[in-house]
């Protein structure tokens, strides 16, 4: 109960994340049916395309072999470079054939996915031993459908056979009078006419099996409510973490800046909202934006200018364009020098007739 109700949790689509982990642990889309058409699709074209070829490349080894039987030397070393030459010889007649069959059991399994290298499936596990994991796999979906599946080929195949072999019943029974070499002529028609019609069919059924066991896969691969929140803590970060982590650099930042106020050559305000802190001293290009706040922040910003002296001018769009536009540390734009040099130079004018009356 415990594992179907762990089944009925898991309702969500799986992440590509989760895709790729299954793909490492080496949990694949695996239809075995599909590599089987390969592999028998690889064989009919072989018997069509090489059998001549074959058959010949055997063959004038064995004839030489037997028309020259009176040379063969008995010892040791004669039979071994005998043995030699027709290793060679069957070799190089069945070496492409073989190659292509390699390349049709290797395309199959590529065609369902990547190349994986993995030892997970060969890590030893309880469920492998374990005698209800056995019932299950004997009783489950998928030993039912393989059942299944095996009876419709037997049937199938069994009837093609039929359809293609009965009407050359009374030809098959006249085979036995037949010359060896008209024998075999008849014989590879009819195994080519066989194996065609085989590998039709059979792609029927590998499509239809990788079909199922994609969805298999896939099903299984599904993820809960629970597990998505926390591949998405995993992979972006806690909300709850990345909200304080926010926090103290937000509380980091207003410290530095309440701390940059006193350096400050005139604040910048709308008072009912924003205050905006600029420090200028003679050879820098631009003015330099200190500090800046809207609401509380703002009037921290003027507290603490009135507690060092540091001039206060309100002009509202000015402070509400400089707030907007300028970020920390950084130079005012150039849009706004006129409207600043005017300010810092009626403050710093100020600042002139203060020193002279003292």
């Amino acid at each position: 109960m415990a594992g179907e109700d762990d089944t009925a949790d898991k309702t969500e689509d799986p992440t590509q994340k989760r895709l790729d982990d299954a793909l490492e642990r080496g949990d694949v889309v695996k239809s075995q049916e599909l590599n089987t058409w390969f592999l028998i699709a690889a064989a009919t074209l072989v018997l069509t395309t090489f059998s001549d070829s074959i058959g010949s490349g055997i063959m004038m080894p064995l004839r030489n072999l037997i028309a020259n039987s009176w040379m063969i030397h008995t010892d040791g070393a004669g039979l071994l470079a005998m043995a030699r030459g027709l290793a060679y010889a069957v070799i190089a007649a069945i070496g492409l054939p073989l190659v292509m069959l390699m390349l049709a059991a290797l395309a199959g399994n590529m065609l369902q996915h990547r190349l994986v290298w993995s030892g997970e499936p060969l890590k030893p596990t309880l469920s492998k031993i374990s005698p209800l994991s056995g019932a299950k796999r004997l009783f489950g979906k998928q030993a039912a459908v393989n059942f299944a599946k095996g009876i419709f080929k037997l049937v199938l195949l069994g009837s093609v056979m039929v359809m293609i072999l009965w009407p050359e019943r009374m030809r098959l029974e006249s085979l036995l009078h037949l010359d060896p070499n008209a024998l075999l002529g008849v014989t590879l028609s009819l195994t080519k006419h066989l194996m065609g019609s085989v590998v039709a069919l059979l792609a029927i059924v590998a499509i239809g099996d990788y079909l199922f066991q994609y969805r298999q896969w896939y099903e299984r691969q599904k993820m809960s409510v629970q597990e998505v929140k926390e591949e998405f803590k995993q992979s972006e970060g806690d909300p709850h973490v990345k909200g304080r982590i926010r926090q103290l650099r937000q509380q980091r930042m207003k410290k530095r800046m309440m701390a940059a106020v006193p350096k400050a050559s005139v604040i910048i305000t709308n008072p009912t909202h924003y205050s905006v802190a600029l420090a200028y001293e003679r050879g820098m290009q631009a003015p330099v934006c200190v500090a800046k706040g809207v609401d509380n922040i703002a009037f921290k910003i003027r507290e603490i200018a009135r507690a060092h002296d540091i001039p206060i001018v309100e002009n509202v769009p000015l402070a509400r364009a400089l707030y907007a536009t300028v970020e920390i540390d950084d130079e005012i734009p150039v849009e706004h020098y006129h409207a600043v040099a005017e300010i810092i130079g009626y403050v710093m004018g100020l600042r002139r007739n203060l020193s002279g009356r003292l």
